[in-house]
């Protein structure tokens, strides 16, 4: 038995899945901990770091417990966080605030700036990551709380990512300059890329904000990609998690790109994280710049290929806020849905409740529902928002592929297409492609195949999915579904771009009028 632990922290709550070289799964634990908002203020999104800390020592020491498992046999702990979720710290790795959440939207503004100024410097960088920066990212974000917290300032050493952050306090590393930084984490959100030398320039920097003077040499340390370690497991958090001192810790990444490796992502597939939001995750040998993603990045999700991700800034939260609005859970508004036809409640849903993150890059962006009359209902409007998530996933491989990014195959990752046989469906007569999806959660797979890396259990990546990976089960399009599809989705992209693009205009006067007859020859032919 050799048998390591994979750790994934999510929104909510933090898992951990022990993985045994022969066996594979032996048991997952999970803990959760608060998500902190501000009804006065939506855009706000905070978690404490010790509230995480002390959810892994929980769900660590409950899985040992569950499987029967002695800490002295656990041989590496790898892990993998939400992203980007951005703390400040001190000059002793103490943090001077909570989390910024990959959810906080407070640096719109901060974007807007760094996007405006990068392309006036033609800065190569702003090139890689889509064109756009993201308020959901590193810089956007620290410039936010550097701006509105000025009593910290004095104190402010470094800013870590979360899975660094994570990674350093349980190797019990205390000086900034000593964290070794995440490669995937830097190269998608941090304008990071070894081609300019890492960073952006300190005057590029300077000149965005004189706050952010002297921040480059604050935010350096080595970065590098998953195969490399962070450092190894101190005495302090080994008795607290009940493992044995000293076992490796690789460097981390984000969820979504180790939860593709998990579901068995290699080059030509795309994986779609689907959960709270929705990740999309490539990779390949090609590096081609994609305008509207959320990054290029050589080692992002395998070390010798380079990552592309893109995405939906709400899924799982749009259907939550349906079924909460209606009184009710998703699973109980779910229930039926499995008899409603493409296209037949003659809605058209957009998913941008909580902003656009691909490819339009926009979070002051909202949600749009078309085609309402008196008799629709709360499920209906769940149905639409399904089929929207999938048409504006379609608008995203589209893109993808318009840049030379190989599909070959499409897996529904994440926790929602393991409970949405219907999802998975309607996706895949979206597409009019076959949609795979893990037999078994690959949560917390893809960061136990990293552990196994660094303690030497396996020579490679692909020799550790090919035995670790679940298989997978197979949704093929349904034709009528299809090709009824195939006339809602030119209806989509319509309305996708003329409200959410400003140099994009387009009639739109016979979008209600198709959409009523798309459903009446839906219920004719019932």
């Amino acid at each position: 038995m050799r048998i390591v632990a994979g750790v994934d922290f999510g929104t909510l709550s933090t898992r951990v899945t022990l993985l045994d070289a022969e066996r594979g799964r032996l048991g997952t634990a999970s803990a959760s901990y608060p998500l902190h908002r501000r009804r006065d203020d939506p855009d706000y999104a905070t978690q404490s770091h010790d509230d995480q800390m002390n959810a892994l020592v929980e769900a660590m020491r409950q899985v040992l417990k569950e499987t029967g498992t002695s800490g002295d046999q656990v041989e590496a702990i790898a892990l993998d966080t939400t992203g980007s979720s951005v703390i400040p710290v001190d000059a002793k790795m103490q943090p001077l605030d909570e989390y910024y959440l990959w959810c906080d939207h407070r640096a719109l503004r901060e974007a807007q700036q760094i996007t405006a100024l990068a392309h006036q410097r033609n800065l190569e960088a702003i090139e890689w990551c889509g064109g756009v920066y993201s308020h959901e990212w590193g810089w956007a974000k620290l410039l936010h709380w550097l701006r509105h917290n000025p009593d910290k300032r004095a104190n402010f050493a470094s800013a870590f990512e979360h899975c660094d952050m994570v990674a350093a306090t349980l190797c019990g590393i205390t000086d900034p300059a000593g964290v070794k930084r995440s490669a995937c984490a830097m190269g998608h959100k941090w304008l990071w890329n070894p081609r300019w030398g890492g960073y952006p320039p300190q005057a590029f920097l300077t000149e965005l904000d004189p706050l952010l003077d002297g921040v480059r040499d604050k935010m350096q340390g080595e970065v590098l990609t998953s195969d490399n370690i962070a450092g190894h497991l101190s005495p302090e958090w080994a008795a607290k998690l009940g493992l044995k001192a000293g076992i490796p810790v690789p460097v981390g990444a984000f969820d979504a790109h180790w939860d593709a490796i998990g579901a068995g992502c290699r080059e030509g597939d795309v994986v779609n994280v689907v959960g709270t939001s929705t990740c999309i995750i490539a990779m390949g040998h090609a590096a081609n710049l994609i305008p509207g993603v959320c990054g290029v990045v050589p080692g992002s999700v395998h070390p010798a290929l380079t990552g592309v991700e893109a995405g939906l800034s709400a899924v799982g939260d749009i259907f939550e806020a349906i079924a909460k609005r209606a009184g009710t859970d998703v699973r109980t508004l779910s229930q039926g849905l499995d008899q409603y036809r493409a296209g037949q409640t003659g809605l058209l849903r957009l998913s941008w409740d909580n902003g656009d993150r691909t490819v339009l890059v926009k979070s002051e962006l909202g949600g749009i529902t078309l085609g309402w009359n008196l008799i629709h209902t709360a499920q209906d409007e769940l149905f639409a928002a399904i089929e929207g998530t999938a048409l504006h996933t379609r608008i995203i491989l589209e893109r993808m592929a318009e840049y030379g990014v190989p599909i070959e195959r499409v897996i529904n990752a994440g926790g929602i297409p393991q409970n949405n046989a219907m999802l998975n469906q309607v996706y895949a007569n979206v597409f009019n492609k076959p949609v795979l999806v893990p037999a078994a959660p690959p949560t917390s797979i893809g960061s136990g195949i990293f552990a196994q890396l660094a303690a030497g259990i396996f020579p490679s990546i692909e020799a550790a999915q090919q035995k670790m990976c679940p298989e997978h089960n197979v949704f093929m399009p349904d034709p009528k579904a299809a090709a009824v599809y195939e006339k809602l989705y030119p209806l989509f992209r319509r309305v996708y771009f003329a409200f959410g693009d400003d140099g994009v205009t387009s009639a739109l006067g016979d979008i209600l009028r198709s959409l009523r007859e798309i459903a009446a020859e839906v219920r004719a032919q019932a």
